[in-house]
């Protein structure tokens, strides 16, 4: 084994809460492999997003900027991603996921020697409607995680054994419509969906949430947990691929995950652009090559995975960042954000988070009146209107976000995950 590491692996989970992982206390068996990999890393117990959806919590992944700076009005990347600086400081550079927003459309293919985001437009045109139509008749929403395994993979192995190279995969499974396949199905449910049902079922959850009974929710909860075990599974196979290739023991990992998934305890389902721990509060472990068995309480950021990356890799980090391999004080205060969106598209969210406390608000860029809501101190409230003004300044919250034309498989693909009517 070398003296550190020499690859960097971050695993990515879209809408995968803390709180279902058994690492996390979760009472069902969701996560074993998960739970035996935080055994052996640093897990922190108190980490949150940078924001509560794809389209800027993703972009503060990769940036270790805030989403104000991270991306543009139209939520294409603005800034440089760790795949770049990695790139620059000698890594080959990978990237398999299959979200449309956050895929070349939106220029997040920057930095990356392969990125493969599971589209086919601007490709050969033939391929690509052979893909739709395909897609369409297995009522396909993204790839599943033994697509992303088998495609990452094949990456590594075509590198230089000597090579030192980082790989993000993002895994979409856990992000709904939930349907788990198989026998996953019925692991946890009594009762199996057609794909058409789970849509269905998951649209109406985001459109009339009142309209859910808790038969219903119940049902949505065991679909979800049985697509966290089916993904558990698959992160085992590819755990144990890249040990028999020799790679852990000399790469970081890093798992993670962009934001969770609420089942209506704050009065919806999905992830809008709220703040809420069931959306915000995320699983986080990093695993040397050594391994080690450590929980760290202190709160910290999705925006701390690049700046570990950038330890790593030798590279210098910004000072009002840390490294995920620091040792940490006590408590530390971490800043969430997020844009409203449609008739609320003039309204930005921020809350903070310590370790005991907690703290709310809402900005109106019209007015640029603050409104809070829950507020654990008065001193936090202060603290938290401090950050928001010095975000004003230096962040893009005057732009408003508009929507591009896209692709049509992108349109497609956003429609079947809820994204769209």
């Amino acid at each position: 084994m070398k003296a550190g590491p020499e690859n960097i692996i971050l695993l990515s989970f879209d809408a995968l809460r803390a709180d279902h992982l058994g690492c996390y206390g979760y009472g069902r068996n969701t996560s074993p492999v998960l739970d035996s990999l935080a055994e052996e890393s640093i897990r922190f117990e108190n980490a949150y997003s940078a924001s509560s959806h794809t389209r800027e919590a993703v972009p503060a992944l990769l940036t270790g900027e805030y989403p104000d700076v991270a991306i543009d009005g139209s939520y294409r990347l603005a800034t440089e991603t760790i795949a770049s600086r990695l790139s620059e400081a000698g890594f080959a550079t990978g990237g398999f996921h299959s979200n449309p927003f956050v895929s070349r459309a939106y220029g997040f293919d920057q930095g990356f020697d392969k990125f493969d985001d599971d589209l086919h437009f601007g490709q050969h045109k033939l391929v690509a409607l052979a893909q739709r139509a395909l897609d369409k008749l297995r009522n396909r929403h993204y790839a599943r995680a033994e697509e992303i395994n088998e495609r990452s993979l094949s990456w590594i192995d075509s590198l230089d054994s000597e090579e030192p190279f980082f790989l993000w995969n993002h895994y979409m499974d856990t992000h709904g419509p939930y349907e788990p396949p198989g026998e996953y199905a019925t692991l946890y449910a009594d009762r199996t969906l057609s794909g058409r049902e789970a849509q269905s079922l998951y649209q109406r959850a985001i459109d009339d949430p009142e309209s859910i009974s808790d038969e219903e929710r119940q049902l949505l909860i065991d679909l979800y947990d049985a697509e966290i075990k089916y993904n558990d599974e698959r992160i085992g196979e590819f755990l144990n691929d890249l040990e028999s290739r020799g790679i852990l023991e000399d790469s970081l990992l890093i798992v993670t995950a962009d934001h969770g998934d609420a089942f209506g305890e704050h009065g919806y389902y999905e992830h809008p652009r709220y703040l809420h721990d069931e959306i915000t509060h995320v699983p986080l472990f990093v695993r040397e090559p050594e391994g080690t068995d450590r929980t760290v309480e202190t709160p910290v950021s999705t925006l701390d995975i690049v700046s570990t990356c950038k330890r790593i890799a030798g590279v210098d980090i910004d000072s009002a960042r840390m490294s995920l391999l620091d040792q940490f004080g006590d408590d530390r205060t971490v800043f969430l954000q997020a844009r409203g969106e449609d008739e609320h598209s003039h309204i930005r969210r921020y809350a903070l988070r310590t370790r005991e406390g907690i703290c709310f608000c809402e900005r109106d860029q019209n007015t640029g009146s603050i409104t809070y809501g829950e507020c654990s101190d008065r001193s936090l409230r202060e603290e938290l209107e401090a950050h928001v003004n010095e975000r004003v300044r230096i962040g893009s919250d005057g732009d408003s976000a508009t929507e591009d034309e896209v692709d049509e498989e992108i349109e497609r693909r956003l429609s079947a995950l809820g994204y769209k009517e």
